[in-house]
């Protein structure tokens, strides 16, 4: 007797053969589509059409993993592989398109995940009026704290409803009291008292968790540090605090990467002139040297820091390229570009992210005298939502222009056919923001040359009104260079003057801009400086000389008059040139190094001195994990006389810098203190598009758990948790309830004692209610990635007659770039194949067929009238 099948034969019953492999590689190549429905077979008649969209699902998903599989393999080329991380991406949101739209009969497959509450992990920090500074004290309290000792006198000023008030402190005036930690807050908080203003000073232990190393396979304990205590300013909703000392020198601040993991690091240095006390060395530093105000570790998932500067106000800001990291604001693709805002005291109060959806570097930063910031780089994939990328596997260059307060004015992306970066940026004097780079094909509105060639070109930025949103237009571009290799590596303005700086077909150049018909940019004069040996870090303009730097091997760079020769391997180097770029007998070249290899990372002229920082006197033969020293060095770039240097190693005797710049007055006794020159900031921006990666314009669909049309939720500029909570619960059809919640108290805090609690989104079902599902975004713009969520359903915990659910976690963000990557990616596709031959053994109608079926036998049924009377018995 023949059995009747129950169910479809299922695609993987059968592994596919070596060719067939292949071939589902080619045809995934050639661009067809990875979901076909008319092409699953079904050997069953009058099967449910759920087979057939499974099958078909199953077929897209073992594309991608051929197509991941096929990455990793050996021999494939460049073409190859980009067509394939091409293919790969746009297969991926062929899936999550498939899955958004398809409606199932007797079960639910969701891309994402299925849970009964998500939680965004992008978070919104609330206002803080208690603020809690670096640690200032270790030991015991009854012991005099080394850094109240010397002279330490400074200023207050608490603006309230009635008015300023000054409050100066100078501990000379407790006399001969011992000035601990909680004699000299109480001497504080008297003046504040007197004052009659409510905001006061406390202490807290930051002493931390109990530090650990590994030796082999075992985690070893290290014996207890003593404590640790830091200043606590706890002021109030109705006053703002400022910080003044009237002794102050220049600051300089170094960022560094540090440590066998390389974690990026603010170091700051107080320089020699100026009135500030001398820095004291505090505990716990590592590679502390004479001079060094503090240190201070950069936010996890900091990968490179290339460029920084100091405002008007004091405040650092930097452009770091960051990755994913625990505990910190999500990212949309696998790199973005943030700037960063640091008060004096190395204190983190704002940070911008550019919200790319695949990769972005950040390469330069410049600030202009009304507060505006402009950072430039490259950004890989999509950047803002709905424009079109010429090919998103090829980088662009990117700038993007914010206000003085972190706001973003404008983004520009312009792009060749081919790669290209922006690897300077400056502000003009007549409103212009300049751009410089490289490209390797012809910019728009240019001329390629050959190679990579240089770029300069100028944005304007217009509005319709004061509060209309800008609109930004190049105004001009010109693209220059030789048949070789061509870039700009850096670039200034002054005056209506444009300078430079790069390497062109192996030899350095510098090249002179000043205005040509309509105010275009045209070529006045180039010097060539001969054989590059090594690369151009920095450029400037100052007492009327072109300041000009980098690192080379060369030892006769073409500058006749050399205040220092060159002292082997890879030196610094340093030169002034008149502002024409004509050749001089005041030219000078300074060379700067040991009989190793010296680096230039970064460079600032600061009242007409040029301050070094990078790498000093590598051996030449050092290898990757040998010790690496950094430097940090002023020198009169006339004379070649170096005023002041400083080398230090790092943890684990790592330390490369990355990035500097200079702050007029930046370093007082206040740096003891962990407190910061100027306004104490309490508070950040609320709106989503500030303080995350989501960029306006992005979005994601909410859709009820039954099956109803799916509706978008788009990001508005103005957008902030309360509001977008409100536009998912009516996209919901009130299917789920959305909170703002704030995160738990740390262990030991109160709610009058913690500052500047993180904010979130919690989204559950609402009471009896079906729950909905949350859909990604198209490509390039996909707000569940920027708010940290999950696609997926949420949910109530699922009832036995309930509709099966089955869950891919399937993240819109998988790659096939890089073999980690691969291996990630790999390993999802085959858990999420593995969930739908779950769902295809849920469909089989044994499996919703009851155990035991028919007529119970008869000596079963005498049985259980037995049970049924003694239970009766025993009731009665």
């Amino acid at each position: 007797m023949t059995t009747r099948k129950a169910q479809p034969t299922a695609p993987w019953v059968k592994d596919a053969t070596a060719s067939e492999a292949s071939a589902v590689v080619r045809a995934a190549l050639s661009g067809r589509r990875l979901i076909n429905e008319s092409a699953a077979q079904l050997d069953v008649a009058g099967a449910s059409s759920d087979y057939r969209k499974l099958f078909a699902l199953y077929q897209g998903l073992s594309s991608l993993s051929a197509l991941a599989s096929r990455a990793d393999d050996r021999g494939v080329g460049t073409s190859e592989a980009a067509l394939i991380r091409k293919r790969f991406d746009a297969g991926l949101t062929e899936v999550s398109d498939y899955l958004r739209t398809s409606e199932f009969a007797d079960l639910r497959m969701i891309q994402g995940v299925s849970t009964t509450t998500a939680k965004t992990s992008a978070a919104v920090a609330r206002d803080a009026t208690r603020i809690v500074t670096g640690a200032v004290h270790e030991g015991s309290l009854t012991s005099a704290a080394d850094k109240f000792a010397g002279d330490v006198a400074f200023d207050i000023t608490i603006s309230t409803i009635n008015g300023d008030k000054l409050v100066s402190i100078d501990l000379a005036d407790m006399g001969a009291e011992t000035r601990t930690l909680d004699n000299v807050i109480a001497h504080i908080n008297g003046k504040l008292e007197a004052a009659e203003v409510a905001t006061r000073f406390s202490r807290e232990n930051v002493t931390g968790e109990p530090r650990t190393i590994k030796v082999g396979t075992k985690t070893v304990t290290l014996p207890a540090r003593a404590d640790q205590w830091a200043l606590v300013i706890q002021g109030t909703n109705v006053e703002t605090v400022r910080f003044d000392a009237a002794a102050k020198s220049d600051a300089v601040y170094v960022v560094q990467a540090a440590g066998a993991d390389g974690r990026a690091e603010l170091l700051k240095f107080q320089s020699d002139g100026g009135s500030a006390p001398e820095p004291t060395q505090p505990g716990g530093q590592t590679g502390w040297v004479a001079g060094r105000a503090a240190q201070t570790a950069l936010p996890k998932g900091v990968e490179a820091v290339r460029a920084s500067a100091v405002a008007a106000d004091g405040s650092l800001w930097m452009v770091a390229d960051i990755e994913a990291a625990p505990g910190e604001q999500p990212i949309k693709g696998e790199r973005d570009v943030a700037l960063m805002k640091f008060d004096t005291s190395g204190r983190l109060v704002a940070t911008r992210m550019l919200g790319a959806a695949d990769q972005a570097s950040g390469y330069a930063i410049a600030i202009a005298a009304d507060g505006r910031v402009a950072v430039a780089g490259s950004v890989t994939g999509a950047l803002e939502p709905g424009a079109k990328v010429t090919d998103p596997a090829l980088s662009d260059s990117f700038v993007t222009v914010f206000d003085g307060a972190g706001e973003a004015l404008w983004t520009q992306r312009r792009g060749a056919r081919a790669a290209d970066e922006a690897t300077s940026v400056a502000f003009g004097a007549d409103g212009v923001v300049y751009v410089a780079g490289r490209s390797k094909s012809s910019m728009p509105a240019a001329t390629a040359l050959g190679g990579w060639d240089g770029y300069l070109q100028g944005f304007t930025a217009t509005q319709t009104h004061s509060l209309a949103p800008f609109t930004a237009a190049a105004t001009s571009i010109n693209q220059f260079g030789t048949a070789g290799d061509d870039s700009v590596k850096a670039m200034t303005v002054e005056g209506s003057s444009i300078y430079t700086a790069g390497v062109e077909d192996g030899r350095v150049v510098v090249r002179h801009y000043t205005p040509g018909d309509g105010g275009v940019p045209a070529l006045a004069a180039t010097r060539d400086l001969g054989a590059a040996n090594g690369d151009v870090t920095g450029i400037a303009v100052s007492g009327g000389r072109v300041i000009l730097s980098g690192t080379t091997r060369n030892p006769t760079l073409d500058i006749s008059a050399v205040n220092t020769a060159h002292s082997g391997g890879a030196d610094a180097w340093v030169a002034a040139l008149e502002a024409d770029l004509s050749v001089s007998a005041a030219d000078r070249l300074t060379y700067v190094g040991g009989v190793g290899d010296d680096s230039v990372a970064d460079v600032k002229v600061h009242d007409g001195k040029v301050w070094l920082t990078g790498l000093a006197d590598r051996p030449t033969d050092a290898g990757e994990e040998d010790p690496r020293e950094g430097y940090l060095t002023r020198l009169d770039p006339l004379t070649g006389v170096i005023e002041w240097t400083r080398t230090w190693p790092g943890a684990g005797q790592q330390a490369s810098p990355m990035s500097l710049a200079v702050a007029s007055g930046g370093a007082s006794v206040l740096d003891r203190l962990g407190l910061p020159q100027g306004l104490v900031s309490t508070g950040d921006s609320k709106n989503l598009t500030d303080v995350t990666a989501l960029r306006p314009g992005d979005r994601f669909y909410v859709s009820p758990a039954d099956g109803s049309r799916a509706r978008a939720v788009t990001i508005d500029a103005r957008d902030t948790l309360q509001t977008l909570a409100r536009k998912i619960e009516q996209a919901s059809f009130g299917q789920l309830t959305v909170t703002v919640v704030v995160d738990p108290l740390k262990p030991g805090e109160t709610a009058l004692l913690s500052g500047g609690r993180l904010q979130r989104l919690s989204i559950t079902p609402r009471s009896g209610r079906e729950g909905a599902v949350l859909s990604s975004g198209e490509s390039g713009r996909d707000a569940l990635a920027g708010l940290g969520l999950s696609p997926g359903i949420v949910a109530p915990k699922a009832g036995a007659d309930d509709l099966k659910v089955f869950a891919l976690n399937l993240p819109s963000t998988l790659s096939v770039a890089g073999t980690d990557a691969i291996k990630s990616t790999t390993d999802v596709l085959t858990a999420a194949m593995k969930a739908i031959r779950d769902a295809y053994r849920a469909l089989s109608p044994a499996a919703r067929t009851p155990v035991i079926t028919g007529t119970a036998p008869a000596y079963l049924t005498a049985q259980l009238a037995n049970y049924q009377a003694a239970l009766a018995r025993l009731g009665g």
